[in-house]
């Protein structure tokens, strides 16, 4: 059984990983080509390719499957089976149809909600108390294949989207494994996914990372995690970024602007945060922030470092 495995990002390392470990054949890996990174931008290679270079294993970075030569690349390998996870292309149909068993994409969320290329952001976004991991028997549209399993995963209020992630990773890993047997001996009968539920999530910008203070609590909290590690929610103190890097919603108490910083709890007292600013409704109450320029640090540490920062009014957005 000749498998070819597809994905990118840390996300995609754990599903690749059991694969190699339960003796599967990995006749090719596929990733994105590398890609210039960091203050000098070298090009930096993606999470699987360096996965799959540990174990010695073929990769490819194909530009893009428009290409002839790239599809025929890709055939010459004879998969049985084309696993996908992240990948970061879309697969036009000359590739779908390579395999005699298809391919199949591993989708972090409970499909049909969440299609799309946010899908664990999305979720903490939306308040949700579930996320999950779908199998899909892929065809032409974005997400929208039938189903071969789903698995549920709690999101902790807690987590941020780069937590939430390892967690769907390992999840979606051992589904993998269970689906992917199944699968190939023809025991699973693909469920097409209906209309009910469905929702769309789109690519997250930059921009989207700044705070806009007139929002709840509730909203720029959820914010905070979603947007960790990337793009940060931030605002701006004397000129420079400020990120907020962890927070909690707390109900408000008596008159306070929206962006205007309030002294919470006493320096060092605790894990309760020393001090909020004001929202739309509530106070965001600040545990732990980054300044441009310098490393991540408590809120109680940043203060002692900022005087005229308690009383300040931040840009509203």
């Amino acid at each position: 059984m000749r498998v070819v495995y597809m994905g990118s990002p840390e996300f995609a390392v754990p599903p690749l990983e059991q694969l190699v470990l339960n003796q599967y054949h990995v006749a090719a890996v596929y990733t994105q080509p590398d890609q210039p990174a960091g203050r000098g931008r070298g090009l930096c290679s993606s999470p699987v390719k360096r996965a799959a270079a540990q174990r010695q294993l073929t990769v490819v970075q194909p530009v893009s499957f428009k290409i002839g030569e790239a599809v025929a690349e890709l055939a010459g390998f004879q998969p049985d089976v084309i696993v996908v996870a992240a990948f970061g292309q879309i697969l036009p149909r000359s590739v779908l149809d390579i395999p005699r068993y298809g391919c199949l994409n591993i989708h972090p969320s409970l499909l049909p909600r969440f299609r799309g290329a946010s899908p664990v952001a999305a979720a903490i976004l939306a308040g949700d108390d579930f996320t999950g991991v779908s199998i899909m028997l892929m065809d032409k549209g974005m997400d929208t294949g039938p189903i071969l399993a789903r698995v549920r995963v709690p999101i902790s209020v807690l987590d941020t989207t780069g937590s939430l992630t390892a967690k769907l990773s390992q999840a979606a890993a051992q589904l993998l494994l269970e689906v992917l047997p199944l699968w190939l001996r023809g025991e699973l009968t693909p469920q097409p996914q209906g209309e009910a539920g469905v929702s769309y999530c789109r690519p997250i910008s930059k921009r989207e990372g700044e705070v806009d203070w007139y929002q709840p609590a509730v909203e720029i909290w959820r914010r905070v995690r979603a947007f960790y590690p990337w793009p940060g929610c931030y605002t701006r103190w004397r000129g420079r970024q400020l990120k907020i890097v962890e927070a909690v919603p707390l109900s408000g108490e008596g008159s306070v602007k929206a962006g205007q910083v309030i002294a919470l709890a006493p320096a060092g007292e605790g894990a309760k945060p020393p001090f909020g600013v004001g929202t739309g409704n509530g106070i965001l109450g600040v545990l732990k922030v980054q300044l441009e320029g310098k490393r991540a640090m408590s809120a109680a540490d940043f203060l002692r470092g900022q005087r005229g920062f308690i009383g300040a009014l931040l840009p509203l957005s």
